[in-house]
C-alpha cells in the first residue's frame, strides 16, 4: 500500500508503521480516544513516541480502558498497583497527571461537551495542513496548552500539545514525499 513513508515510521515496527499508515494526522473526532492521546501524549514525555506505542494496549488495560470516571476516582491503593506495573511507564507525576487530567477532563465535558468540541472549534474543524514541515510547537499549541493548563490539566506543555494535534489529525504534516493521503 505505501511504498514511501514519513522518515519517522519505523519500517521494523509493526506497530509504528500501522500507526503512520491509519492514525497519525487522520482527524479524530472520538470522546475515549481523544481523551487516551492526551494521556499517551503526556506520557511520552522525555522519552520515545515508539516506547509509548509499543504500551498502548497495556495502558489500556491498566487505566481502565480509558474510562476517565473511573480514573478520576483511582486511590492511592490504584496508584500503588500502577506504579507496580511494568507494562507502563511508572512515573508518579505521570500516573498522577492521567488521574487530575480524568477529572479535568470530565469538567471540560460538563462546561463544553468535550475534547472534540473545544479541539475542533481551534481550527473551525479543519485539519491544518504543514506538508511535511519539521514543527514542534505553534502559535495555536501555545494557546491550547496555557487553556488546557488553566483548566487543570497536567503534561500538556504546548510541545505535547503540538505532537497530540498531529496524532489526531488537526495537523497534518506527512511529508510531501509520504503516501499518505486523506
Amino acid at each position: 500500500m505505501f511504498t514511501k513513508r514519513c522518515a519517522w515510521a519505523n519500517p521494523a515496527n509493526p506497530l509504528y508503521l500501522r500507526y503512520h499508515d491509519h492514525e497519525w494526522g487522520v482527524p479524530c473526532h472520538d470522546e475515549k480516544r481523544l481523551f487516551e492521546m492526551l494521556n499517551l501524549e503526556g506520557a511520552q514525555a522525555g522519552l520515545s513516541w515508539e516506547t509509548i506505542l509499543n504500551k498502548r494496549e497495556n495502558y489500556r488495560h491498566a487505566f481502565d480502558d480509558w474510562n476517565a470516571a473511573k480514573i478520576a476516582a483511582y486511590d492511592s491503593d490504584k496508584v500503588a498497583e500502577l506504579l507496580g506495573n511494568p507494562g507502563i511507564v511508572r512515573n508518579r507525576l505521570k500516573i498522577a497527571a492521567a488521574i487530575t487530567n480524568a477529572q479535568a477532563y470530565l469538567r471540560l465535558c460538563e462546561q463544553v461537551g468535550g475534547l472534540d468540541d473545544y479541539l475542533w472549534a481551534y481550527v473551525n474543524g479543519v485539519p491544518i495542513r504543514n506538508d511535511g514541515e519539521r514543527i514542534i510547537k505553534t502559535a495555536l499549541s501555545d494557546q491550547i496548552s496555557k487553556d488546557l493548563i488553566k483548566r487543570g490539566f497536567k503534561f500538556v506543555g504546548s510541545t505535547i500539545i503540538y505532537a497530540y494535534m498531529q496524532a489526531i489529525g488537526m495537523v497534518q504534516d506527512h511529508a510531501s514525499d509520504c503516501d499518505w493521503k486523506i
